[in-house]
């Protein structure tokens, strides 16, 4: 490529341009100094009310109440580093005509896509992905599109199998009619205008996709759907004794761009299937072992020098996304330093007032544009170009692979299928490959954590590597969502697990990433590292001051007393500047709501569960492993998302807390009234209780949705009894603790 970036620097027409905002700037940091002397001020009070002789009672709710404050001012501190700078960018896509005039001239291209259970990620939603990306408007000859099968499934092969028949359809369908939306399921649900060619096509994924159901659905491959003697060779690999966790190495090059052509005699990109051998006393080091799989694999049989990862539901939603990544990747100004080009992640499907607040807007949206004017944005798993560069070393310190058939230099000069290259691509991808070597450390995807992106991309940027955020106005690509609550708590807990192992290692951001990377960047990836303990001041605020009220203690200053105002400007201001720059990316006051509500339920739930499990974890008495979030669309479950109905239904010890919060708010709120209204005969006035009351108040709100859980439905969906019965003994006995 670094000839084309010549070509680039000698011509006037920009690539790509950038702003930094400054008006926002200079409002965050005044708003921040401000923001700043009121923690200062709520300390000093915590401070004075360490002196005054108390009970141990009132000694123990002031220094939880420290605690708490503690934590939220340290979390609060290291946000202000997504607001100190943020840059926002724009591509010329359409400027990289006078640079690139035949397709010789483009880059190549390796796609990774990583699926690892047909049953929880259904194989045509794998398909449509690979097919949105085969679709691209770029040289069909430069793409190569590498399926990563952790679970070793026929079924999934198969599925590949009739994809790259139908892609020699649907490609030139694509180019011919100035198709936008490239997978296939998005575009035939969004295309209104119809003819004989469209019903055509329409008829033969429906085909494609009744097989592809079939065979999920009886769980083999029968004899019946193969065609030829090729396929039934392949799929007799599967043995009685092959299982996800122990089989030998399987790859299939599904369609070749020298040799298979689509039904207008163009080329069909690379479609190459790959399982990786397992074994059951091999350590497989989850989907950062899939990706360096990948990696190796794709530098022995085409090493381009772009590589896109995209998770299996992550399916392209603009054709032209290579060429705004193109236009950072061939900017000789950036060329040194950049190593990845990261887009958000969109999802479709989204429930109207996204009920689980799973777009995560904050760190998809919100706070990378502010990362962007340090160092770049993190990595987020998906939707990310990588230079192949990247993965050897920081831009001065290369590190060399253990074959230079490996290194990002190489040049492959045989067809993907030549005996010798199938022969290495199978050494590579052996489970015991990896031992003596450094893939995972100095190599490739980064190990230590079961959150591979957020450790790679920041390993990545502590070698001195930066990143560009792009966020076109049409999504690049689109994923899904969880529709109920327990695979939406799965996912964050098992992010909590792994934000954990960060913090722990020898790559702490809040020491190792502010050495290497600058206070700034280090307390960016610290305020991520360290979400976990949200779970100190949610637990503490959801429970101690509605115990308090039942018990007529009063634990915040009365209405009158000026440290009042402290503690609301402290309050109003934090949600207030989060409501604000929700909605300024387009969020709505109903998404914001849910979205600070499900942040709250996730630090009483699986932000705490995951690390109770990594404490138990590291003391020897409990193991995880990676639990991949459903993508199955259950009929019941999808109706009662899109009605925005709490989904919980089975049993599960994460949602205890929920419950019993729920449960011990409204007890807190209606004694607490009950008291200030001079009932009881003990307690305080209304001027003491109402801080006390309005926390009781906002958290009852926030609640209401388990409520109706609980009480108001009779669906599959309802809170289940045995959660009801528990939590309401919790509560029951916390609150009879905190009368007495």
């Amino acid at each position: 490529m670094e000839d084309i970036r010549a070509r680039a620097a000698a011509k006037t027409l920009p690539l790509n341009s950038q702003r930094i905002s400054r008006r926002a700037t200079v409002f965050n940091r005044f708003f921040a100094a401000i923001y700043g002397g009121a923690i200062l001020a709520l300390f000093y009070y915590h401070m004075a009310s360490f002196l005054k002789p108390t009970s141990l009672g009132s000694f123990f709710v002031s220094v939880s109440l420290f605690i708490s404050d503690l934590v939220l001012a340290f979390m609060w501190v290291t946000a202000q580093s997504f607001r100190m700078n943020p840059l926002h960018r724009r591509e010329y896509p359409g400027n990289l005509k006078e640079l690139l005039k035949k397709d010789s001239d483009f880059p190549a291209l390796d796609v990774f896509i990583c699926t690892a259970d047909p049953y929880k990620e259904p194989p045509i939603n794998v398909v449509n992905t690979a097919l949105s990306v085969m679709a691209y408007d770029y040289p069909t000859c430069k793409i190569s599109v590498y399926v990563s099968d952790d679970g070793g499934s026929a079924m999934t092969l198969f599925a590949f199998m009739e994809a790259a028949k139908f892609a020699a359809e649907w490609l030139p369908f694509c180019r011919e009619n100035d198709v936008v939306d490239r997978n296939p399921a998005a575009f035939f649900v969004s295309n209104k205008d119809w003819n004989t060619r469209t019903d055509k096509i329409k008829d033969m994924y429906e085909k494609m996709k009744m097989k592809v159901e079939k065979i999920l659905k009886e769980g083999k491959v029968g004899e019946e759907f193969l065609n030829g003697e090729e396929e039934r060779m392949v799929l007799d690999k599967w043995t009685k004794s092959f299982t996800p966790q122990h089989h030998p190495t399987i790859i299939h090059v599904l369609s070749e761009s020298s040799k298979n052509t689509d039904i207008t005699g163009e080329s069909l990109p690379n479609l190459i299937y790959v399982s990786r051998q397992k074994s059951k006393t091999s350590r497989h080091n989850f989907k950062a072992g899939a990706l360096n799989t990948l990696l190796r694999v794709s530098a022995t049989m085409t090493n381009a020098p772009i590589i896109l990862t995209l998770d299996c539901d992550m399916y392209s939603n603009d054709p032209q996304t290579p060429a705004r990544v193109l236009c950072y990747l061939l900017d000789a100004k950036l060329a040194t330093h950049l190593g990845y080009v990261q887009f958000p992640q969109h999802f479709h499907g989204v429930s109207k007032n996204d009920i689980y607040g799973g777009e995560l807007k904050r760190p998809y949206i919100i706070n990378p544009p502010g990362m962007d004017g340090l160092l770049g944005p993190d990595y987020f798993g998906t939707g990310c170009f990588f230079v192949r560069r990247i993965f050897f070393g920081g831009p001065f310190s290369f590190q060399s692979p253990e074959l230079s058939e490996l290194s990002p230099n190489h040049v492959v000069g045989k067809p993907i299928k030549s005996p010798q290259i199938l022969e290495l691509a199978h050494r590579v991808a052996g489970c015991d490959y990896e031992t003596n070597t450094q893939w995972g450390y100095k190599l490739g995807f980064k190990y230590g954590s079961v959150v591979e992106d957020f450790f790679s991309g920041y390993r990545f940027q502590s070698e001195g590597w930066r990143s560009v955020f792009c966020n076109p106005n049409r999504a690049a690509f689109y994923g899904d969502v969880p529709i109920n609550l327990p695979d939406a708590l799965n996912q964050i807990k098992r992010w909590a697990i792994g934000l954990l192992e960060v913090i722990f290692s020898n790559y702490s951001p809040i020491t190792f990433g502010v050495r290497s990377m600058g206070l700034l960047m280090g307390f960016s990836y610290a305020h991520y590292a360290f979400w976990p303990l949200w779970s100190i001041p949610v637990a503490v605020y959801g429970f101690l001051p509605q115990l308090a009220l039942i018990n007529g203690a009063a634990i915040f200053p009365n209405v009158w007393d000026p440290w009042f105002l402290v503690y609301a400007f402290l309050f109003v201001g934090a949600y207030g500047q989060d409501l604000v720059e929700f909605v300024v990316v387009g969020g709505t006051f109903r998404k914001w709501w849910n979205d600070q509500r499900m942040w709250s339920v996730r630090a009483l739930s699986c932000l705490l569960f995951g690390t109770m499990e990594f404490v138990l974890k590291s003391v020897g008495f409990s193991n995880f492993g990676f639990n991949v979030t459903s993508k199955v669309m259950d009929p019941e479950q999808s109706k009662r998302y899109e009605e925005e109905l709490f989904e919980f239904g089975v049993f599960s010890p994460m949602f205890v807390p929920i419950v019993t919060v729920a449960i011990v708010n409204l007890a807190g709120g209606v004694i607490g009234i009950w008291r200030s209204c001079g009932g009881g005969g003990g307690g305080g006035g209304w001027e003491e209780m109402l801080p006390q009351i309005l926390v009781v108040g906002f958290a009852v709100a926030n609640c209401w949705p388990v409520y109706e859980a609980m009480a108001l439905r009779n669906d599959g969906g309802k809170v289940p009894s045995k959660i009801t019965f528990l939590s309401l003994f919790l509560a029951l006995l916390l609150c009879y603790f905190a009368a007495f």
